[in-house]
Formats: structure tokens, sequence, C-alpha cells
């Protein structure tokens, strides 16, 4: 069958071997992920299982200026945070951010493992702040540049 590759059933689900992510600005965003849309051949959205342990936060505090992404809790719970906002964020939550929308992260202050279907989309450029790490992350066609924001001037104010 042509198109059995586009199908993962729930039974191919459970067999994927998680990849253990860890945050490159975060050692506590240490999460076990699963990229369903990887499997299926997905170039422009990621789809993702992503498994948070107690104690553990989905990622470092940011945002993105160009990619848009979104969060559904699928089991457990735990802290929302948005800009200085905080909210409780649980089984059958979702979050979505648009572009441009403020920083936000998940922390898993529950007791059980805190499961979440993650997309966004994977554009070749995006810029992306790390708010808590004083920190710019512009990305272009696979390459990374990371600066820290007090050195980002604007070329058409004076000096």
């Amino acid at each position: 069958m042509k198109n059995r590759k586009l199908l993962l059933t729930s039974r191919d689900i459970e067999t994927i071997e998680g990849e253990r992510r860890v945050h490159f600005l975060n050692p506590k965003a240490d999460r076990i992920r699963k990229s369903l849309g990887d499997h299926v051949g997905l170039k422009n959205l990621g789809v993702h299982l992503v498994y948070i342990e107690p104690g553990s936060e989905s990622t470092e505090f940011h945002k993105h200026y160009t990619e848009e992404e979104c969060v559904f809790v699928l089991s457990g719970k735990g802290t929302l945070y948005i800009g200085d906002e905080i909210f409780p964020f649980g089984e059958g939550d979702f979050v979505g951010f648009p572009v441009d929308t403020d920083a936000h992260m998940i922390v898993n202050d529950g007791e059980e493992i805190l499961i979440c279907l993650v997309m966004g989309q994977r554009l070749t450029q995006d810029v992306a702040d790390y708010p808590h790490k004083n920190k710019r992350l512009y990305r272009y066609n696979g390459k990374w540049d990371l600066v820290d924001l007090e050195a980002i001037t604007d070329p058409r104010k004076p000096a």
C-alpha cells in the first residue's frame, strides 16, 4: 500500500523510540520527544509527542517572531507561563502562540509525566528571544546565531 507510510497507528507510535532533548540554554528543559511529523515526512510542520518528567520544564522561556506553535495536553498537569502571567495547564487544555506572542514555557510541577502534543512551523528562518537569558537566536537555513540582546543595534538610529 503506497500511502501506508503516511499513517501512524497507536501501536506504531508506541514503538517509536523517544529522543531525549535538553535545551541548549536550559538544563531543566530535559524531555523526551517523539517526532510524529518526521515519521510521516512532514517538512513544514513539526508535530511532536513530548514527555516532561515532574520537576522538568518544556523549554527555555522564549518567543518566536516568525513561527507559530501550539500545545495540547494529553495527560498530566503543570504550569503555563506566558509573559508575566501564570496559568494551571493540564489534561485537555490547549494553548496557541501566534507570531510575536509573549514569551512562554511549561513547567511540570505535578506528580506524573506531563504528555503534550506540540506543533509548530518549520520555516527556513526564525528569530526567537530568550528574555531570561538575555539572548536572541537568529536561525536561517540550518545556521544558528545566538547574540546578547544588548549587542543588537538598530542601524536606522544614530549611535
